[in-house]
């Protein structure tokens, strides 16, 4: 498989396409447009319009300047405003999966984060002698986080950790790759101990 192949395999498997947002948008204009259409034949027909008539939306609209007040124009003007550039955004940013490359050489493999946390909770697991459940490990785009609680009286330090864990990062090779935050939660003492 060629390089660029590869690349466009791996932008196609790692990043979400905007499906949903655009089938919203086409049924809201749909919806729009076969109100609108109906109105018009209703109209044509001289029947009683479903909401309002063509001729009365029209007057509506004209009359928006002078028979409404001005905070409600502008109000109506910033929401359209937002909801143009939500579908915007959408249009525009890439929606990323929750997924990371690891190279091997010529060949690509995608990991899900999920299995990127589970692998370094199980190495700290084994580095640190904590046990699974005391370790907790979520990983976003370019962050692992991860969350210690040792036994009372078990002594960590965050600095050989998250050398630990940017070390095992470092064995993974991840495109893009992540930076280490590690947090050590210190045990409360009982009120009966104190």
């Amino acid at each position: 498989m060629s390089t660029p192949a590869l690349r466009r395999v791996l932008r196609r498997e790692s990043h979400s396409p905007r499906t949903v947002a655009m089938v919203i948008a086409v049924a809201l204009m749909i919806l729009v447009l076969a109100y609108l259409g109906t109105e018009i034949v209703l109209s044509l027909l001289a029947q009683p319009a479903l909401l309002l008539a063509p001729d009365a939306q029209a007057r509506f609209l004209i009359g928006l300047p002078t028979e409404r007040p001005g905070w409600i124009i502008v109000l109506a003007g910033a929401v359209l405003a937002v909801i143009g550039l939500v579908f915007l955004f959408f249009a525009l940013a890439p929606g990323r999966l929750p997924k990371h490359q690891m190279r091997f050489g010529d060949r690509a493999v995608l990991v899900d984060n999920g299995v990127i946390a589970s692998s370094v909770a199980r190495h700290l697991s084994e580095e640190t002698g904590l046990s699974r459940e005391d370790i907790t490990v979520g990983v976003s785009h370019r962050t692992v986080d991860v969350t210690l609680r040792p036994g009372f009286g078990v002594p960590l330090d965050e600095a050989p950790l998250k050398s630990i864990v940017q070390t095992e990062l470092d064995t993974y090779e991840l495109t893009p790759t992540l930076k280490p935050r590690v947090r050590v939660e210190r045990p409360k003492q009982n009120e009966d101990e104190q």
